[in-house]
């Protein structure tokens, strides 16, 4: 769950339907309508294409900033470097693994994998740890 996000918002300020989106996506209507309620959280593929095609930034979309101030357009996910920049923040951070599984409610194994780019990030993940510590979303998937 994104809380406060703002994906309903952009894609209305598009003049688009949910239809319309989930054609874009190649996803129902109803898929459309579970990320904008909090049902399920768009992936985070799909997130950084949204935020490339309409020049939304990522922060502003999942509601992590209240401005649209700082799109930045987001190449190919590199889920190594995703990884390790997840680990680098972890690190100055001071917190262990476990501490961060702990807060994103997932297990330390599966958080591990992300770091060592076994799996990529869920968009929800990523949504709690940088909430939590204030970061932004493009300070790990650059």
């Amino acid at each position: 769950m994104m809380l406060n996000n703002n994906l309903k918002y952009c894609r209305e300020e598009l003049e688009m339907t949910q239809d319309e989106l989930g054609y874009v996506f190649g996803v129902s209507r109803k898929t459309v309508a579970g990320w904008e309620n909090n049902h399920d959280t768009m992936p985070l593929p799909k997130l950084v294409r949204f935020s490339n095609l309409y020049k939304y930034s990522l922060d502003y979309i999942t509601g992590l900033s209240r401005s649209n101030n700082n799109y930045k357009e987001v190449g190919k996910l590199n889920i190594k470097v995703v990884g390790a920049n997840l680990k680098s923040i972890r690190i100055k951070l001071g917190l262990t693994q476990q501490q961060i599984a702990d807060e994103c409610m997932i297990t330390q194994a599966t958080y591990s994998g992300y770091e060592t780019g076994k799996y990529l990030v869920t968009s929800l993940t990523l949504y709690t740890i940088c909430l939590n510590h204030k970061i932004s979303i493009y300070e790990i998937i650059k």
